[in-house]
């Protein structure tokens, strides 16, 4: 099985300090950026399998970087963290596809748990390039 990737966007520098080298020790591949302009650009770059996203930054916000991931790469999980959780942010980023959704301060097993969700989430999901291959039909009981 590859190494699953996660791009961990947050504009409080110690989240990223702290996370990379946890999820790292957990065998993923982190990489780690601190503005939604630097996130877009990354996700220009490459593809990755999930991404963790604050929500209130400066610029681009957390709900944009979501946006353009869900345009970009429907496959990719989004977890969104916040420290200002409300119920109407957390509405809007699940509407617009966030795949979870985490208060701060928040405990690492709870980002952990989220994480293995969505990569159990992404093992059971066919990739496009999959599906192709099998062809229409592929799987289906006859």
């Amino acid at each position: 099985m590859p190494t699953l990737s996660i791009l961990v966007l947050d504009d409080e520098p110690i989240v990223g300090k702290r996370l990379k080298p946890a999820l790292a020790k957990s065998g993923y591949e982190v990489d780690v950026v601190e503005t939604g302009a630097d996130a877009l650009r990354k996700l220009q770059e490459r593809t990755y399998d999930i991404v963790v996203t604050d929500v209130r930054m400066e610029g681009v916000d957390g709900l944009e970087v979501l946006r353009q991931v869900r345009a970009r790469s429907p496959r990719t999980a989004v977890i969104m963290i916040t420290g200002y959780a409300t119920v109407d942010v957390a509405r809007e980023a699940l509407t617009l596809g966030a795949f979870d959704f985490i208060a701060k301060p928040f405990r690492l097993d709870d980002l952990r748990t989220a994480i293995t969700r969505a990569a159990a989430h992404l093992a059971a999901t066919p990739t496009p390039d999959t599906t192709a291959e099998r062809g229409p039909g592929a799987g289906r009981a006859g």
